[in-house]
Parts: structure tokens; sequence; C-alpha cells
């Protein structure tokens, strides 16, 4: 707020369009949420209140400051030389008590759930947490001894496109050892099967791979004629003589929707 300036209700930001509501009566009071949190989204929110009464407008001071955070793998030396302590750190403190998932060269694995992880070390390994309940707001992996560990990262978390259209699905993934095969696949599938497999893509399914070394390199999925029932996560997986990269990491979340007129989605109650 600046002073002699008329705060702008959040309802009529660009900013914030479609995601958020308004929850709130005299009795109950109000309650302000924002879905689809961004960094940018980090300051202090206050609520306003206007009176039929000459000059009856108030506000509530200090407010509520709100903290947006990414999730970040650090890597702390132990005093053996063969281990290594993993935070799943974040700028600020999480409200609650949170549960964390930990993820070993993209598969889950069932502990720890605590935010710190011991353990051996491997030169091919990598490693990625996310808190119980956002998966797919999980850490980028990262090596934990040298740079040449098993890894994937997508470029976008979400993607949401118009049904028939056509949508790109891209990331990068670098194999400790030369790599063998890669396929996408959805995630809902309890056996991993390719996508140019799958009778419902047939047709309209692509693959670009580009490898920039013999164990490093970039794909793209490529879906057209885009149907409401390709809404889904996608996932990519690479395969070396020995190794495999786990089907439980989280990808990319695609939601296709049909063409139909706007208006302001913000939700009053």
């Amino acid at each position: 707020m600046e002073t002699g300036v008329e705060p702008e209700d959040l309802g009529q930001d660009p900013e914030y369009a479609g995601r958020l509501e308004y929850h709130g009566d005299k009795k109950n009071g109000h309650n302000l949420r924002i879905t689809d949190l961004r960094e940018k989204d980090s300051a202090t929110y206050k609520f306003r209140f206007i009176t039929d009464q000459t000059g009856g407008r108030y506000y509530g001071d200090p407010g509520v400051t709100l903290s947006v955070t990414a999730l970040q793998v650090k890597v702390t030396p132990t005093r053996s030389a063969t281990s290594k302590t993993l935070t799943c750190s974040t700028t600020c403190t999480l409200t609650g008590s949170p549960t964390y998932i930990w993820y070993k060269n993209g598969q889950s694995l069932y502990w720890p759930t605590s935010q710190q992880y011991t353990f051996w070390t491997s030169e091919t390994e990598s490693y990625s947490c996310a808190v119980k309940g956002h998966e797919d707001l999980h850490s980028p992996a990262v090596c934990v001894q040298g740079q040449s560990c098993n890894r994937v990262t997508y470029t976008k978390r979400r993607i949401c496109v118009l049904k028939d259209s056509t949508v790109d699905i891209s990331c990068t993934y670098l194999g400790y050892k030369s790599t063998t095969s890669t396929f996408w696949f959805r995630s809902v599938k309890s056996t991993p099967e390719g996508l140019t497999r799958d009778p419902g893509y047939a047709g309209r399914v692509k693959y670009t791979d580009k490898k920039t070394w013999r164990n490093e390199g970039s794909s793209i999925l490529r879906i057209s004629g885009l149907r409401e029932e390709d809404s889904a996560e996608y996932r990519f997986t690479f395969k070396t003589n020995n190794f495999e990269w786990g089907h439980s990491f989280p990808g990319t979340t695609l939601s296709v929707t049909g063409n139909t007129t706007l208006y302001d989605t913000t939700v009053y109650h």
C-alpha cells in the first residue's frame, strides 16, 4: 500500500487471474485462497472492507506475510569419506509438519520420510525430494558426487492446451553410461509402455531425440490432434546397458481443455 493511493483488489490484478478464491461471511470471517503459487507471489497480504459511512474504509495491519519457496537438495559431507547427508531445503519453514518423499535415480524410496537423509555415496546416483501430496513440485535431481550422474530434467511441470491442437513436451537427460534406448509413457500405466505402441495415440505421437554426447541428450514428445482424454502426466525414461531411470519420478502434467469462452474466474462466497 502507498500513502494516498487506493489499494488494488487482487481480483482485478491480471497476475492473479484464475488463481483466486474468496471465502467468507460475517459469522465465519474471510479467507483468501491462491492456487498455482509462484515465487513472485511472496508478499504481505491485507484484508480491507468498506462501509456505507463517510471515510469508512478499513484494513488490518500488519497483514499476513506469505513466502513461496522452491525445494532444493543440499549435499553435506559427513565424517565418513563414503557417506553424505542430503537436506530437502527451503528458503522458509514450511507450514505444518510435512512428510518428505525422496527419489533415487528417478525411483521413489519408501524410507526416509524426513527432511534429511544420510547414505553411502555412489558417483552414478542422483537424488530429488518432494513434499507428500505435492509430488509434482519436486526439487531438481542433483548429483551427489561429481556431475555425471543419472538424471532427467523436465522443461515444464504443467502445460494447458486446447483440444485438437498440438503440444511439445520436452526434457533433458544425462546417463552415467551410454544410453541404449529412450521412450515416453503415461504415468497411469501400471507397466510403463512407450506411447508409440499405445493404440490410443496411433498416428498422433512423435519423438525427437537429440544426443549432445553419447550419454547426454534432449527429448521432445509431440502429440497432435489432442483429445481431452489425453490429459495426463507424461514421463520420460532411458536405459543404459545395466540401468533404467526410475518410473515414479514425476514428469509433466498435460491438461487438454475445450474451446470455451473465458470469464473472470475469481470465486466469491
